[in-house]
């Protein structure tokens, strides 16, 4: 499991703060959880996290590896609102087994299981990745990288987006993506019949189609161009089916 790290978004500003940056509507997370993400203004990845609405803050719960660097923007956005970005002692842990008390399901699919906020981890023994492979899930650093749109990642299957709530960084070209008739590069879950490593660039022929990512067992997700992607396929030594486009 992921490292993470989880802060607290004070001051009375920090709805209004939030909803005009990130990508899901804030009131979500009201008594809740909401999952977001960050974009640049050219609608690329930032960085994915968590927003879990408490009476007096909001907790951002990101990848470890991602803190510094999303709190570093978000502070670029905050100018004179009445916001203060502070760390916390947290612990996140997760699960897929009974929840324990407090606990708030996983916003992206129900499969995903729980998360909890708390001074122990409470975490299960889940197979997180076959987890993730299975239901189409891209993780920040493997599939979720700063060449990312957002849309092809499956963020609005995940709940991740909101294009009723008006505007956030980068919602124009989120918006224009959601209105094509069809994406034609995305993320799926492809099956593997041989070995073949995370980022080993899948071929349909003679030509590259995708790279591969996350591998559990004999399946894995993969970044695909859809119009190239069909029949079989190689990955080094592995070949390659599409199992689920998403």
């Amino acid at each position: 499991m992921t490292a993470r790290r989880v802060f607290a978004i004070t001051g009375k500003d920090r709805e209004h703060f939030l909803q005009g940056l990130v990508t899901n509507d804030i009131a979500k997370a009201r008594g809740g959880i909401a999952y977001a993400a960050l974009l640049t203004p050219q609608g690329k990845f930032i960085a994915d996290f968590f927003l879990v609405g408490q009476p007096d803050r909001i907790l951002l719960d990101a990848d470890a590896t991602a803190g510094d660097a999303l709190v570093q923007r978000l502070s670029m956005y905050r100018l004179r609102a009445d916001v203060r970005i502070t760390e916390t002692d947290l612990i996140v842990s997760r699960g897929t087994g009974p929840a324990p008390e407090g606990a708030l399901a996983d916003p992206r699919d129900p499969a995903m299981g729980w998360r909890a906020y708390g001074a122990t981890d409470l975490s299960d023994g889940t197979d997180w990745d076959a987890q993730r492979v299975a239901l189409v899930v891209p993780q920040s650093g493997e599939e979720l990288t700063g060449e990312s749109y957002i849309l092809e990642m499956g963020f609005e299957r995940l709940h991740g987006v909101d294009f009723r709530k008006g505007c956030y960084v980068g919602q124009e070209v989120t918006a224009r993506m959601k209105h094509k008739t069809e994406l034609r590069k995305g993320l799926a879950r492809v099956r593997l019949e041989g070995e073949a490593q995370p980022g080993t660039p899948i071929m349909a022929g003679e030509k590259e189609v995708g790279t591969l990512h996350t591998v559990s067992g004999d399946h894995a997700l993969a970044y695909l161009r859809f119009d190239r992607a069909e029949g079989e396929m190689t990955a080094g030594g592995a070949t390659v089916t599409l199992d689920q486009a998403k």
